[in-house]
């Protein structure tokens, strides 16, 4: 039970300090005398409570002052020791149609059609654009005309000359036999009436001259008949047959040339891009159309030399497009580095599964390699900030002296691979150590704690 002790007191008034007439002592400071007086008689009584809170106090138990610590309760792994790990890497490259072609004309010409469009599918052997081919029909009607005249002439050689021609050089021959025995009995005649006088040497030499004459002009005739008898020569034959296979040529070089007027598709696909329209005059090998092959696609990637010698022609590879996987099949590793990247190009086939996919679409490698090197695996939960660019973990140390209490100790590690949730570290750790898995951020150094349950 408590009792309230109400002390009243009157305040102290120091501001009318008269003497008295006998001594000068002040009236007033005699009453403050007084007032202390009774102010110290209270004194004892308001002393009380706190005594006897403070003799409670120390008769108090121990146990009962001093409050009950609170153990925090953590989670923790093993830590076991690692000799390697493996990560994966990815390579980037270009998803590629395996054929894809610009297609012009081989020749010069003016664009008169263009029978397809961009986004068309078309089969192989569709034709696909034209080039005006007037004046290459014009010029073939012409070689046709002259093999027509070539042929007939070798025609008429391998005949031979008619018989009309043999008879009339026949006659020529007799006509001609004719006037040399009628000249050779004149000239008889002028040599018996030159030896008699009859007439001039001059007279008889004209009559031998045309005696001459006649024999040369009936040995040409001879000849004439000869060779008409004897037919056409072998040579000229040949060569005429020569002239009919020249023009032959010429009328299929131009056969050609109309046939390359015609733009046709080199195999199935479809048209990503027309280039030209009609009426350009298009020079030899200028692009008209561009043709991509449809059906299965392939990656081209750049991976490192070193890489590219563990990779086996045939093995099945994993290709990474927009968020989807696809399955791969290494077909060839070109040759040749790349000079701008140094990089050996990987090609690969897909299988077509999945999402379509389109030429021109960026594709990573997924591959994985094993890495040597000794370590631990921890929960990134585990892990503090610690000194020098280092981190921390804390594990179970000593015993506490409650029963299922711990210590907690702190290592320095070094991350050298993350995976995940995961870290890889090597520092001061040992393979028998429990690390605490989470909540790091509420334990520090030489904490106790305890298992959770």
């Amino acid at each position: 039970m408590t009792s309230r002790l109400s002390l009243s007191a009157e305040p102290l008034d120091y501001s009318d300090e008269s003497e008295d007439e006998s001594g000068g002592v002040p009236v007033n400071a005699v009453k403050r005398q007084s007032k202390r007086r009774r102010w110290l008689g209270w004194l004892p009584l308001l002393l009380l409570p706190v005594a006897g809170i403070a003799a409670y106090a120390m008769l108090r138990p121990t146990s009962e002052l001093v409050p009950e610590i609170s153990v925090l309760p953590v989670e923790t792994i093993a830590v076991e020791s690692v000799s390697s790990y493996r990560v994966q890497r990815s390579y980037t490259g270009e998803i590629v149609a395996r054929r894809r072609s610009d297609l012009g004309f081989e020749r010069a010409g003016t664009v008169v059609q263009i029978l397809v469009d961009e986004g068309d599918r078309v089969s192989a052997g569709t034709p696909l654009a034209r080039l005006d081919t007037r004046g290459l029909r014009a010029q073939r009607q012409e070689l046709l005309a002259q093999k027509s005249e070539a042929q007939a002439k070798l025609q008429e050689l391998r005949a031979g000359p008619r018989s009309q021609v043999i008879d009339a050089a026949r006659s020529e021959v007799a006509d001609l036999d004719q006037q040399l025995e009628l000249a050779r009995l004149q000239a008889e005649r002028r040599q018996s009436l030159y030896e008699e006088g009859a007439i001039s040497r001059e007279a008889l030499d004209r009559e031998t001259f045309n005696q001459g004459a006649l024999k040369n002009r009936r040995q040409a005739a001879q000849s004439r008949l000869d060779e008409l008898l004897a037919g056409t020569r072998s040579e000229q034959v040949t060569a005429q047959r020569a002239r009919v296979q020249q023009l032959n040529a010429s009328i299929a070089r131009l056969d050609v040339d109309l046939s390359k007027s015609t733009l046709y598709a080199p195999f199935a696909g479809k048209v990503s891009d027309r280039v030209l329209d009609e009426g350009t005059v298009a020079s030899n090998g200028t692009p008209v159309l561009s043709l991509i092959e449809q059906g299965a696609l392939e990656a081209r990637i750049g991976i490192p030399s070193d890489q590219a010698a563990q990779l086996t022609l045939g093995s099945r590879q994993t290709l990474q497009v927009g968020g989807q996987r696809y399955a791969a099949q290494l077909t060839a590793l070109l040759p040749e580095v790349d000079e701008a990247s140094r990089t050996v190009t990987a090609v690969l086939q897909l299988n077509g599964e999945g999402a379509p996919l389109r030429a021109g679409q960026t594709a990573r490698l997924l591959m994985e390699e094993s890495q040597e090197t000794e370590g631990f695996w921890l929960p990134s939960t585990a892990l503090v900030p610690s000194d020098r660019g280092l981190w921390s973990a804390y594990v179970l140390g000593e015993p506490g002296e409650q029963s299922d209490t711990y210590n907690v100790a702190r290592r320095d590690v070094e991350v050298l691979h993350t995976a995940g949730d995961r870290v890889l570290v090597r520092g001061t750790l040992q393979p028998d150590d429990l690390a605490i898995a989470n909540g790091t951020h509420r334990i520090v150094a030489d904490q106790l704690v305890r298992l959770a349950p």
